[in-house]
């Protein structure tokens, strides 16, 4: 269980680092075109939530966060441990909620800076794909895997 948090750890502080690049190196606003007129990164400071909701809303977004947090915590000890798949969405969901949670603490915004050309796309940061990782990796364990692994389980062939 130990590496689960070991790995969200390794992915904030990816996160952060990242974001602190961005910082050192670009104005507010500034961008850098990396595919033409496909992605650049784009240095904005959302003070909201996904395509910039409920701006200057921290003190939910505070709470929002603890309660997510505390319930994925709580969740990932109270059940059995079934797979490596689960463990590694649980790292990539909890890395995504604090790397944006240290910016709003920190910050009373969050960093983004990759920006989809292409399309109308909000601009989003790494602790965004981390997120996006997580919840795909973990739809991905309960719509295949966790079924077949109680299978598994009750004919005692798991574990």
């Amino acid at each position: 269980m130990i590496l689960y948090y070991l790995l969200a750890a390794v992915l904030i502080a990816i996160d952060q680092m990242v974001k602190w690049k961005i910082v050192q190196n670009f104005s507010l606003y500034d961008e850098l075109e990396v595919i033409p007129e496909f992605f650049s990164l784009y240095y904005i400071q959302n003070r909201g939530a996904a395509w910039g909701i409920l701006p200057g809303r921290m003190g939910f977004f505070f709470i929002i966060t603890i309660l997510i947090v505390g319930y994925l915590i709580y969740t990932f000890h109270n059940l059995p441990q079934k797979s490596i798949l689960s463990g590694i969405s649980f790292s990539f969901i909890l890395a995504g909620a604090l790397g944006n949670f240290i910016d709003r603490m920190r910050l009373g915004y969050v960093i983004d800076m990759f920006r989809f050309d292409f399309i109308d796309f909000p601009i989003f940061n790494v602790a965004d794909v981390f997120l996006t990782i997580g919840v795909g990796t973990l739809m991905v364990y309960l719509l295949f895997f966790e079924k077949e692994e109680g299978i598994a389980s009750k004919k005692g062939l798991g574990k």
